[in-house]
């Protein structure tokens, strides 16, 4: 077997993590989920399920990508104990980036025309005809297919040049751009007249607009929000643990990761909340937040081109940043498998991975009749559902066995693994918890989120 590459380093390793989790889910869907469910009472549950569910999983995604130097496909058979199926759950690693790919590409093209659009003053309409950008935007199948083959052609590019030339570079690069554009944004949003309104809004607990959302609802939502923001459970996270040396504790690096994902998605909500209510925006939910308010709100400001062209270029960076670490988990897939070269891995999946988002995009105009998930659903709903409520928390789960139970790799290995190198230790008293409580937790919020989707 060739040998295996590794990351130049420890900077380009946390980056690189960061920028897989650091994503639309951060930015997009993190503030309008927190405006939802009462702004702060939301991010108490938000940062429970973080700290409790999703660093101690990030943890043991690393720590079975770091032991066995391979992609979770591979990673569950190097460890598992013989006579044991637990290499049956790796088709969740290609399956689940395929898919979370499969919309998530054009999204990010969505982002690439809105911050051209943007810079060329394609935004700057009056406030009636923005909503006619984006539903202009969907309805043009052609359109959309261009920015996402621009994603395509931008992201494979990054991954074919290398691991360390081309995948650390680039997202290292991207990422130091993208935390000072988003601080500067936020320290200009938070200093508008009005601004504190809409800093209210976010940070101040609304018990009433959480109960009337739905406290089961909450609860459900911030875990998949948790799983989603960390991109743990189908892999993503697992091959960058393989590249990694083991110099530091991986719960040294992992808390560094879930900070800077957490850091990133509480200035998002500084930048959009106080931005909307200074101009007399109420935020709403969903793309209309990001794609019709924002764009009025920008038109308002003074320089408003200016701030709202640096907005889509921050929204592009992170969008990019996550499809090219997932695009290099599927590219060690078969790299790792099939003994394939990164070159015609790369190609490969271009190819196929670019006519894969076509269903997504057709569902918002020719085959908009397609409504999986019941009226004024589209095919985006389906796959997005597949994903966060679906494979995110189930191999989430899967982690969490394969790392405790003595079925699987077993705790003292997992610890073994998390603890080597210098740094913050795993706390041991977690054991029972892990073991025994947290399985279950995560059985019946999952079961309650398909009661709440489909009863």
């Amino acid at each position: 077997m060739a040998q295996r590459e590794h990351l130049a380093s420890r900077l380009g390793f946390l980056l690189l993590s960061a920028g897989c989790a650091i994503g639309l889910g951060n930015v997009w869907r993190f503030p309008f989920i927190t405006g939802k469910y009462g702004g702060a009472v939301f991010l108490a549950a938000y940062l429970l399920f973080l700290l409790f569910m999703g660093l101690p999983i990030l943890i043991m995604e690393f720590s079975v990508g770091r032991a066995s130097r391979r992609n979770m496909s591979k990673a569950f058979s190097v460890l598992e104990p013989a006579g044991t199926k637990w290499h049956w759950f790796g088709w969740f690693s290609p399956v689940g980036s395929y898919i979370l790919m499969m919309f998530y590409m054009p999204v990010a093209g969505w982002m690439l025309y809105y911050m051209f659009a943007s810079i060329t003053g394609g935004l700057a309409v009056p406030v009636d005809k923005v909503p006619e950008v984006f539903t202009g935007m969907l309805a043009n199948p052609w359109l959309m297919t261009f920015w996402t083959v621009v994603v395509s052609l931008c992201c494979f590019y990054v991954c074919s040049i290398g691991l360390q030339k081309g995948v650390e570079r680039v997202v290292k690069f991207m990422m130091a751009g993208l935390l000072f554009i988003m601080v500067a944004l936020a320290v200009h949003a938070v200093t508008l007249p009005g601004a504190m309104e809409g800093l209210k809004f976010y940070l101040v607990p609304d018990f009433q607009r959480a109960w009337d959302a739905g406290i089961l609802s909450l609860i459900n939502d911030a875990m998949n929000q948790a799983f989603f923001t960390l991109s743990i459970g189908i892999g993503s996270m697992c091959i960058f643990g393989s590249y990694l040396n083991k110099n530091n504790t991986l719960t040294k690096e992992s808390a560094f990761i879930v900070s800077l994902d957490t850091f990133v998605a509480l200035t998002a909500g500084l930048i959009i909340f106080p931005a909307c209510f200074a101009f007399g925006v109420t935020p709403n939910a969903g793309p209309g937040l990001i794609f019709i308010t924002l764009p009025n709100v920008f038109n308002a400001m003074p320089y408003g081109q200016v701030w709202g062209s640096l907005f889509f270029i921050f929204m592009s960076a992170a969008a990019l940043t996550t499809v090219i670490a997932v695009l290099e988990n599927i590219i060690s897939f078969f790299m790792d498998n099939y003994g394939w070269e990164r070159r015609k891995s790369v190609l490969f999946n271009a190819v196929l991975l670019t006519l894969l988002t076509l269903p997504c995009i057709l569902g918002f105009n020719e085959w908009s009749w397609i409504q999986p998930l019941g009226e004024g659903s589209c095919i985006l709903d389906l796959e997005d559902f597949i994903i966060s409520n679906n494979l995110l928390p189930i191999g989430s789960l899967i982690y969490c066995l394969f790392c405790c139970s003595r079925y699987g790799w077993g705790w003292d290995n997992f610890i073994a693994e998390a603890d080597e190198g210098e740094g913050l230790k795993f706390p041991k008293v977690l054991r029972f918890y892990l073991t025994k409580i947290l399985p279950v937790v995560m059985i019946i919020i999952l079961i309650q989120g398909y009661i709440q989707k489909f009863m």
